[in-house]
């Protein structure tokens, strides 16, 4: 079995032909921008964490280990599972790039998941794929 090529990145960056499938994996929309512009092939705001959870986490460092503990407690529910399910099925047939608003893509719900979505394919799980196409803005 070939392993799935799972990507992570900012939706704010240019789509690039190498993304394969590009999967927004936000619950909220990302702020300024349009929706033809995001190239989006799948909305999947059931494997995003909860607006509790986000809420709770707002991307500090120091409480990563505890917020990938929950989100991964959470994606083990029936909806995010279906949506997991989803991205898996188009993970087997090309590459995967998990799209999310987040600035600090190694401590966001794209990184965890796209590390859950490799563990499943056999890939390591603790490796992030970043792809940049420039600075990002700070």
């Amino acid at each position: 079995m070939m392993a799935a090529d799972i990507r992570v990145r900012r939706v704010y960056d240019e789509p690039s032909p190498a993304d394969g499938t590009r999967v927004l994996v936000d619950r909220v929309w990302p702020r300024g921008l349009r929706r033809d512009a995001a190239r989006l092939d799948d909305w999947a705001k059931d494997v995003a964490p909860s607006t509790g959870l986000r809420t709770w986490y707002q991307h500090d460092p120091a409480k990563f280990a505890e917020f990938r503990r929950r989100y991964t407690a959470e994606l083990a529910e029936p909806g995010p599972q279906d949506a997991l399910t989803r991205i898996r099925a188009l993970a087997a047939h090309g590459p995967v790039t998990l799209l999310t608003a987040t600035r600090d893509l190694d401590i966001s719900q794209a990184a965890v998941l796209a590390g859950l979505l490799r563990e499943v394919s056999g890939l390591p799980a603790h490796r992030v794929v970043t792809v940049s196409s420039g600075p990002q803005e700070k």
